[in-house]
């Protein structure tokens, strides 16, 4: 019996140390966060996001590789998944947001056309008819919202941009109402017709002669004379002429003008005639005062001014060493780009069945709003108001240009931006 409670004891003890040192193992073991492990223990590691798996965990450890920027992308963590191709916006798609190492690109619905949530559509914006404004824009997920224009306000014509307006009010004592406003119609104002005493010129007498005297027939009409007092009174309705005073006013007008006219341009041709006469002056003394030079060649022109080559040669080597600077001055901004230049970029993203698409997507990448986009859309030539207003900007350089025009997939139009190979001869 004391043999077994022995042998018993023995089992229990053997068993207790087992479990500690699993315990003790376990313990002492790192926690893998992937849960997977390779044939020699070692945690497996996962790919970041920017990066794809290349060879999966199992005998060596994971192998990863970057994602290509605007071509391919992975966005979480993974031991398996390789770098996803990036979404491409076509048709009525346009790029919202590029594909980047660690993002696929954000594609939305054209301009002038918004995601129908029924169908999964691009369909095109609502147009609010006549007597109906644009309370809210369309958008790229949502429709134009119209309404019916309130009383004092008008809309004439179909927008898909334009809220009602407001009627215009007629000024008063100036204007009358013709045409009362509607919903599809503006009010029509017409000016009041004053009569001669309203509109008179209370400067002007009664009656003038060119001679400035009084006519004595028409001041009987105007003034009345107390004969008791012998005192001069103005009548109840005096008449005021003013119409003949201000047409006489205007050759006096016209006169003061021609005169002002004629001075300054006798002033401009003194200062031209006093100009030249000063440099002949110059020249004169300057041929005077020159010495002969036995080692420099003389050039005679038909004025009689002689030259000398050598100093000619001097001049024609710094006009050289002048524009062979402004050669390497010329940065690498867009402004500085030749007009013709300029011309061929605008071209190239008008050609093809998807040019709005193109310069739209440019203006996004060029980080443009939407409603900064919209304003150029309304533009007779919207690139060419893009590019106009983007070059006014510190960051409109080439660089910037050309990478977005890439992230297009229009290299054809980068190619274009390079720079031409210009040659400079000394003569």
């Amino acid at each position: 019996m004391l043999t077994k409670i022995v042998q018993y004891s023995v089992e229990i003890c053997s068993l207790v140390l087992s479990l500690m040192g699993k315990v003790g193992a376990l313990a002492a073991t790192e926690p893998c966060q992937s849960g997977k492990h390779t044939a020699g223990g070692e945690c497996c590691e996962e790919c970041q996001p920017g990066e794809g798996v290349v060879q999966p965990c199992g005998v060596t450890q994971t192998v990863c590789a970057p994602c290509i920027d605007s071509e391919t992308y992975s966005e979480t963590y993974s031991l398996t998944e390789a770098c996803l191709p990036c979404t491409q916006c076509t048709g009525l798609l346009r790029m919202q947001a590029p594909c980047t190492d660690t993002n696929d690109a954000v594609c939305v619905c054209a301009y002038d056309y918004y995601r129908n949530e029924l169908t999964g559509q691009c369909q095109r914006c609502t147009v609010c008819p006549q007597g109906q404004g644009v309370l809210e824009k369309c958008s790229y997920q949502s429709d134009t919202l119209c309404e019916e224009c309130p009383e004092d306000t008008f809309s004439d014509q179909e927008s898909s941009l334009d809220p009602c307006m407001p009627c215009t009010i007629c000024e008063e004592d100036v204007e009358i109402e013709q045409e009362a406003c509607t919903s599809t119609s503006d009010t029509v104002c017409r000016a009041l017709q004053h009569s001669p005493v309203q509109t008179a010129d209370l400067f002007s007498f009664p009656a003038v002669h060119n001679d400035y005297a009084l006519n004595q027939e028409s001041l009987k009409d105007v003034y009345t004379t107390t004969p008791a007092m012998d005192i001069v009174t103005t009548a109840t309705s005096p008449q005021f002429i003013g119409k003949g005073l201000n047409e006489n006013l205007i050759p006096i007008y016209c006169s003061i003008l021609a005169a002002v006219v004629v001075g300054l341009v006798a002033y401009i041709v003194f200062k031209r005639w006093n100009s030249c006469k000063q440099n002949k002056q110059g020249n004169n003394n300057r041929t005077v005062n020159q010495t002969p030079s036995p080692e420099g060649e003389k050039l005679h022109s038909d004025s009689g001014i002689s030259v000398d080559s050598q100093s000619l040669q001097e001049q024609q080597q710094q006009q050289q060493s002048q524009s062979q600077t402004q050669v390497k001055t010329d940065g690498g901004s867009y402004p500085s780009l030749p007009p013709h230049k300029q011309e061929e970029v605008e071209k190239l993203l008008n050609v093809g069945a998807q040019e709005e698409t193109d310069w739209c997507s440019l203006a996004g990448l060029l980080g443009y709003e939407e409603e900064h986009i919209n304003t150029f859309r309304q533009e007779e030539h919207p690139v060419r108001a893009l590019l106009s207003d983007w070059a006014s900007k510190d960051c409109a350089t080439l660089d910037a240009l050309c990478t977005a025009l890439r992230k297009m997939k229009r290299e054809d139009i980068a190619e274009s931006l390079r720079p031409e190979p210009t040659a400079t001869s000394m003569v």
